[in-house]
């Protein structure tokens, strides 16, 4: 795992065109009954099962494109939308601070006064890498949880690529 990935990605590549791809992964979704782990529409969302999600399962996104031998499947693991929501959250408002921090200890500094807002800025770095090592922490405890989504995105694929 790369220090800086904050969400795994893959590729695959299947002989069939996106949307005939996307139709068949609909259709053996609701054949395989599994409506509340998957969803697939313009593109496939794979969900760990109710009982077993933590605070730190992923998810995995899959977008389909055309190539010339058929399709590519761009395939991302990231933590759930809430989760993903409030880590990026937290980022925002910290690189506001520091920005905001920046300026006003300039201000103060131009000013001759003692520039005591600059130490929000190696405060809110030293966040933003403890909130990037609490996310590898999570990928690495979810590890299992990615594994198992690999394989059920490999099985739907096997699935809707066989043929008839």
């Amino acid at each position: 795992m790369k220090f800086f990935t904050v969400q795994p990605a893959f590729t695959m590549e299947t002989p069939l065109p996106s949307s005939e791809l996307m139709s068949r992964i609909r259709r053996t979704i609701k054949e395989l009954e599994l409506r509340d782990l998957g969803t697939a529409g313009a593109c496939v969302d794979l969900r760990v099962p109710a009982d077993e999600r933590r605070f730190w399962s992923p998810h995995l996104n899959v977008q389909a494109s055309d190539n010339g031998s058929g399709s590519q499947l761009f395939c991302r693991f990231s933590p759930r939308p809430e989760i993903w929501t409030m880590f990026m959250a937290i980022y925002l408002v910290t690189a506001c601070v520091i920005f905001a921090a920046a300026i006003y200890g300039y201000v103060q500094w131009f000013l001759g006064d003692t520039p005591w807002a600059l130490v929000l800025i190696p405060i809110g770095v030293m966040l933003i890498l403890a909130l990037h090592v609490a996310s590898l922490i999570g990928q690495g405890w979810s590890s299992d949880q990615m594994d198992q989504l690999r394989g059920r995105l490999d099985e739907l694929i096997k699935r809707a690529t066989a043929t008839d």
